[in-house]
């Protein structure tokens, strides 16, 4: 067998070969999506950023954010779509590390006035995102996936707050998910508690680094300081 390998230098062709392919498939990171945008897909693909950088890490938030309460809407069918866009068994949410420690903050915060955090959303696997862009299409509401969101990147949070004794929500002028100006940041026609509690749910977000997204009240964002990717990872590989 010896004389039937080829040899270049004195590496034979095929350890060559070997190591070529997996130079080849460690520099693709990304794969690119029908809207031109670089997307990790694949688990390895992550982990391979988390290696280079641990503050890439996902963390799931229950357990980074002591008594954070979920109402993960798109593994329901209350939402704008009507219907399911996470599998129903979805039961945890994720953000990259630095954005759950600044959520542990606030949370420890709130805690000690009598409120809590409440979770709508957080990381969304960047092909929901397309299927969002493809019903909506106003990127004032949804993100274009052309650009790719901080939800895909781990970076956003939909949220609330709610008092500790029972779980309500502190009224903010209109649900989750609505797509009228009346969920906008400078919409003033509101009672003046609701416009209270708007400006210091934006406060203590800010606080802690978030930026707000003017037009949804419950949308916040954490910047993009360390060129994180778009991920198209399914919940149960973060898992």
């Amino acid at each position: 067998m010896i004389d039937k390998i080829l040899f270049h230098g004195n590496i034979p062709k095929a350890l060559l070969l070997f190591l070529a392919f997996h130079h080849t498939a460690a520099a693709r990171q990304t794969d690119t999506s029908r809207y031109g945008v670089p997307v990790v897909s694949h688990k390895w693909q992550y982990e391979s950023g988390v290696a280079k950088d641990s503050l890439h890490r996902m963390v799931e938030l229950r357990k980074w954010v002591p008594g954070i309460v979920y109402d993960l809407r798109y593994a329901t069918a209350n939402n704008f779509m009507h219907r399911r866009m996470y599998p129903k068994s979805t039961n945890s949410a994720f953000l990259r590390l630095p954005v759950a420690e600044a959520l542990q903050k606030i949370q420890y915060e709130l805690n000690a006035k009598g409120y809590g955090l409440k979770v709508f959303d957080a990381y969304r696997p960047y092909s929901v995102t397309v299927a969002f862009w493809e019903l909506v299409k106003d990127p004032r509401y949804v993100a274009e996936p052309t650009k790719g969101s901080g939800h895909n990147r781990g970076l956003a949070i939909d949220c609330t707050i709610i008092t500790l004794t029972d779980h309500k929500e502190v009224e903010m002028g209109t649900g989750f998910d609505n797509f009228t100006d009346s969920a906008h940041h400078n919409f003033t026609r509101l009672p003046q508690q609701v416009l209270s509690n708007r400006k210091q749910f934006r406060e203590i977000m800010e606080k802690y680094g978030f930026r707000a997204f003017e037009t949804e009240w419950w949308h916040y964002s954490w910047p993009n300081n360390r060129e994180y990717e778009v991920l198209d990872i399914p919940f149960r590989q973060l898992k």
